[in-house]
């Protein structure tokens, strides 16, 4: 199984003047490292995190899947979206950042449920918010009584 993440480098350092979208961009990233780093513990082959410039095509670094969106009669290439790939082949493509944080964020859940040490990320206010509606939360007591 794979994943990539791809998102805008511009928005990440925030030079796009969107605080709460480079908030999320770096949340998204912060939990793609950690899930790179543990892959393993949730039978991970790769994680892969493409920083995608507007100066470069801007093609996909392993998972060759591209969205894109219309605006003003023009197809304009996504600069966000997570791609997985199950061992059947089959890709699953996550465009809306509410998703791609949210699928991060269940990865670090399970990783977090088979690891001794703690692997959350500290999120921003708004990905926090996200991550809290999705209701995953690792339940870190193994001993259910």
């Amino acid at each position: 199984m794979r994943l990539e993440l791809r998102v805008c480098q511009h928005c990440l350092e925030g030079d796009h003047g969107n605080e709460q979208r480079t908030a999320l961009l770096n949340d998204m990233v912060n939990c793609a490292e950690q899930i790179k780093e543990h892959r393993e513990v949730i039978d991970l082959d790769e994680v892969h995190i493409r920083r995608v410039r507007d100066d470069e095509p801007g093609k996909p670094e392993a998972l060759p899947v591209v969205s894109a969106t219309i605006q003003n009669d023009q197809v304009v290439l996504n600069d966000t979206q997570l791609v997985a790939e199950g061992q059947d082949g089959n890709m699953l493509l996550y465009a809306n950042p509410d998703d791609v944080l949210t699928v991060l964020a269940g990865n670090l859940d399970e990783i977090n449920k088979a690891v001794a040490e703690d692997v959350t990320v500290d999120l921003s206010p708004v990905g926090a918010e996200i991550v809290s509606q999705a209701d995953l939360g690792a339940n870190r007591d193994r001993n259910p009584n």
